[in-house]
């Protein structure tokens, strides 16, 4: 039970200095977490109905539909018809949110690099392969 108590509070010290260091990051940038979070996803899954984006988010639709109607007068993103469901709408990241993401994305990748600089290629795979077995849980 020791252990399982430890590994506990090491997620939860990971979160909360992960969580930090994102907060520091978009401060300042004239965006909130939250909006960076959508950037993230449709910059990593592409273009996705509203209902799919808010499920990976963990939000309701409608709260998701306030942050969208934001982003879309920020032009990060923008509403289309869907290609083959006529009463579907996918949201998308416009070229400006597109280049938030990818510097975003090398921000983490710059902070994933450092944080495991010292661990060796088979540790990392481990880690890997911890990570996806416990976001498979999610």
């Amino acid at each position: 039970m020791k252990d399982i108590e430890q590994l506990n509070h090491t997620i939860i010290e990971f979160y909360e200095k992960l969580s930090s260091w994102e907060q520091s990051v978009v401060r300042g940038k004239g965006f909130s977490l939250p909006q960076v979070h959508v950037v993230e996803i449709l910059g990593v899954h592409g273009a996705m109905r509203m209902k799919e984006l808010a499920d990976k988010l963990g939000v309701t639709t409608g709260t998701l539909t306030v942050q969208v109607d934001k982003m879309v007068k920020m032009g990060l993103i923008e509403r289309r018809p869907h290609e083959s469901d006529r009463r579907s709408i996918l949201v998308d990241l416009t070229a400006e949110g597109e280049a938030l993401y990818q510097e975003h994305d090398q921000l983490h990748l710059n902070l994933t690099q450092d944080l495991t600089a010292k661990l060796s290629d088979t540790d990392r795979q481990h880690l890997l392969a911890c990570l996806t077995a416990i976001n498979k849980e999610f």
